[in-house]
């Protein structure tokens, strides 16, 4: 899957497909519920290829200076074209790995982290440096999927995996729907850094595809999503066989309708203690 690609197309597909649906709907969540300061140092986690972090640095106004992280040289690339291309000076984009930012203490009047598609056991650590550099009185801010997202892909996978007579790894789905955490475990992640006011919001977002076909050569799917969860079969043959019969499933249970993957997008956040 992804692995065939070379960074440069990831971080490209990353921006044509993933960016402008996937990175909008937690983009809108982001805007609909964060209130950004208007002076001082904001610092934008796993900003990807920028285009979030641009409209929240313009959004903020002129006396804002944004710091967007993260862990792919070629999307930071293109999040540097984009504002060279809109002239903005007060933004700009460097390397750092999620869990050890690059930063000294108390820094930032807000840090926000979009972890929509980071790992959920590297949540604590990306967490507990975002909070670490957050200035105190600053807003913390985390984006993540959270549980009951993508059940339709998992019923849909079990039984093709099941079907091609992979039934060790049938069993293993259980374990990446119990992994995304519920919204009380991502409250209690944020209360654990002993932040105050602690709020949350979710909301429901669907995307929908009109094949099998066409949901697993989707970007979203094929290249970010699916490739850490196809990961456990044993070659490309098993993973051919596997993509094949979760087509054909699709295909038979949607009866010409759309088939539509859930995600529950939720957005929390805290205030560093003064």
């Amino acid at each position: 899957m992804s692995t065939q690609k070379t960074d440069k197309e990831l971080a490209f597909l990353y921006d044509l497909y993933v960016a402008t649906d996937w990175g909008l709907r937690f983009a809108e969540l982001i805007d609909e519920h964060l209130k950004v300061p208007a002076r001082g140092r904001a610092l934008y986690v796993a900003s990807g290829t920028g285009g979030h972090a641009l409209a929240l640095r313009e959004r903020a106004g002129p006396e804002l200076t944004l710091v967007g992280v993260d862990e792919s040289e070629e999307r930071l690339a293109l999040a540097r074209a984009k504002a060279v291309a809109l002239k903005d000076d007060n933004t700009e984009f460097s390397h750092a790995l999620l869990e050890a930012l690059s930063f000294e203490d108390d820094q930032f009047n807000l840090v926000v982290g979009d972890a929509s598609l980071v790992a959920a056991e590297r949540l604590p650590e990306m967490l507990a440096e975002m909070v670490r550099v957050a200035a105190p009185g600053a807003r913390v801010a985390l984006a993540v999927a959270t549980a009951a997202s993508f059940g339709e892909f998992f019923s849909v996978y079990w039984e093709a995996l099941a079907n091609n007579g992979f039934l060790e790894e049938a069993a293993a789905v259980e374990s990446f729907i119990k992994e995304l955490p519920t919204i009380s475990d991502a409250e209690a992640l944020v209360a654990r850094e002993a932040l105050d006011d602690v709020g949350s919001w979710t909301r429901a977002e669907e995307f929908d595809y009109a094949s099998g076909s066409e949901f697993v050569n989707s970007p979203l799917f094929r290249d970010f999503l699916g490739g850490r969860w196809l990961d456990a079969l044993p070659d490309e043959a098993g993973r051919a066989a596997v993509l094949a019969e979760i087509e054909r499933i699709i295909d038979e249970e949607r009866n010409e309708a759309e088939f539509s993957l859930s995600v529950k997008a939720t957005f929390v956040v805290g205030r560093k203690g003064e």
